[in-house]
């Protein structure tokens, strides 16, 4: 009797000991950040005319749809540069001299009609020499209460640079404390910085961005990608984005029978990073027919 008491000990202590060292399968949470998003940049200079909040949603959702499983999302810049600093094409109140507030709101319609298709909306300004977290301020406070809205756009290319687009390395320091100041908001919000130099991109800090190449003039696809690949690795195991679509490189996309799936889905292939997909305002309407809404 004692014998079997013993090898059951012993039986039930390997037993335990194994159940302890063996590895635990771990199913990965969801990260939004790497997500995919597929749609459009807006701007209010970027078409003739204005076709209105539902042509744009209608390139929302046949952009993403090229990508399953992606969700509609778009940068719509409300900053543009003005002088030395930002004109906010909504009403407010600042005493920052390069800040001018619009007279009209001109984004409300549009976002509410985001906010019912479950869009995700980038908000991006051209800062110029304004304060850039009075704008996160000005922007979030006017549109912060839209389910849409998952973050807050900087367009490098004009960040103290009114005089032309090349804009100022942003530092760890900055990036940091403009993350801060959209979590201010909303914990979940993001920023995103977009320039086409990996050197204008902070050297370390790398929660809460998105970071966008806005790359153009190409050769070819296979030189974007080139391009587009270095950007991604440079990022590895955090989120990036791309901006195409840009007359520069019609030349070469102009000859596909959907630019936009074919350019997209190169880009999914090669970066598996890659979050975010836009193209451009300039040649949407070429691309995204209002016929075909």
């Amino acid at each position: 009797m004692k014998l079997k008491i013993i090898v059951t000990l012993i039986l039930l202590t390997f037993f335990l000991v194994g159940c302890a060292a063996a590895p635990k399968a771990e199913t990965a949470p969801e990260n939004p950040e790497t997500h995919l998003g597929a749609g459009f940049r807006y701007s209010t200079y970027g078409v003739r005319g204005e076709p209105g909040p539902e042509y744009w949603a209608s390139v929302g959702e046949r952009m993403a749809a090229k990508f399953p499983g992606a969700t509609p999302e778009a940068i719509w810049i409300i900053g543009n540069i003005y002088g030395n600093g930002t004109y906010l094409n909504f009403p407010c109140e600042t005493d920052d001299p390069n800040i001018r507030c619009g007279h009209f709101d001109m984004n409300e319609e549009a976002l509410t009609l985001f906010d019912q298709l479950g869009f995700h909306i980038w908000l991006q300004v051209e800062a110029g020499n304004a304060d850039m977290e009075e704008l996160i301020d000005l922007v979030l406070d006017r549109y912060g209460h839209h389910s849409s809205v998952v973050g807050f756009g900087v367009d490098i290319e004009w960040y103290k640079s009114p005089e032309g687009p090349l804009g100022v390395p942003i530092t760890d320091e900055e990036a940091a404390r403009w993350v801060t100041a959209v979590r201010k908001h909303n914990p979940d919000y993001r920023i995103f910085l977009k320039h086409w130099e990996l050197e204008w991109t902070p050297p370390n800090e790398r929660d809460g961005i998105l970071f966008i190449n806005d790359h153009q003039e190409f050769d070819s696809l296979e030189a974007m990608i080139e391009n587009f690949s270095a950007w991604g690795e440079h990022f590895e195991g955090y989120p990036v984005g791309y901006q195409f679509g840009y007359l520069s490189d019609r030349v070469w996309w102009g000859d596909f029978d959907d630019p936009a799936g074919e350019i997209g889905n190169a880009i999914l292939e090669q970066i598996p990073n890659t979050a975010a997909l836009f193209w451009v305002d300039f040649t949407v309407m070429d691309v995204f027919p209002p016929e075909d809404n």
